[in-house]
């Protein structure tokens, strides 16, 4: 068997929000056992002219390869109404993005690792940096703490109250 490998993922909706999120959290949680999981955050539509997004990041450990992750991943969100048939930015009921794979760099299974919306996105590094703030970034070697300090952006977000499983999970500020 394969060594556990600890992934870091990025959850986000602007549809139905609280239901797919939620989904998501439910599908991930019976797969890989505990989760850790960010505070949620509410983000502008990026790219294109939408409603509001849901952002978070999970992370799991797993001993299944990147190639099969993915393969879930595509097969979670098109359970969820995901379609794939519309522009690359545009509204979405589900999205799930591995952004890191342990330490791995480059293409795997079809996956650049690390993503690249790490550095680009604050709904992605945020909640990144708060789940894995002393983590480094495989690429670069900076934390992701230290990441989101230097980031400048006009990216604008904000955490939410969300629950998962009768438990508060995210609190507004």
């Amino acid at each position: 068997m394969a060594a556990r490998a600890r992934v870091y993922i990025s959850i986000g909706s602007n549809i139905n929000r609280e239901l797919y999120i939620t989904s998501a959290l439910d599908a991930l949680a019976e797969w890989f056992g505990e989760l850790i999981i960010s505070p949620v955050y509410e983000s502008e539509a990026v790219g294109f002219d939408g409603s509001p997004f849901y952002n978070l990041v999970v992370g799991v450990d797993t001993h299944w390869s990147v190639g099969e992750l993915s393969r879930r991943f595509k097969q979670l969100e098109a359970d969820n109404g995901r379609r794939r048939n519309v522009p690359k930015f545009s509204a979405r009921t589900l999205d799930l993005d591995i952004l890191t794979y342990d330490n791995a760099v480059g293409e795997v299974d079809g996956v650049e690792l690390p993503r690249s919306e790490i550095l680009r996105n604050a709904f992605v590094l945020w909640p990144l940096a708060e789940v894995a703030p002393d983590a480094l970034h495989p690429r670069c070697g900076q934390s992701y703490r230290q990441l989101w300090q230097d980031y400048r952006s006009n990216q604008r977000l904000w955490p939410v109250d969300f629950t998962w499983q009768g438990r508060l999970i995210s609190r507004s500020q």
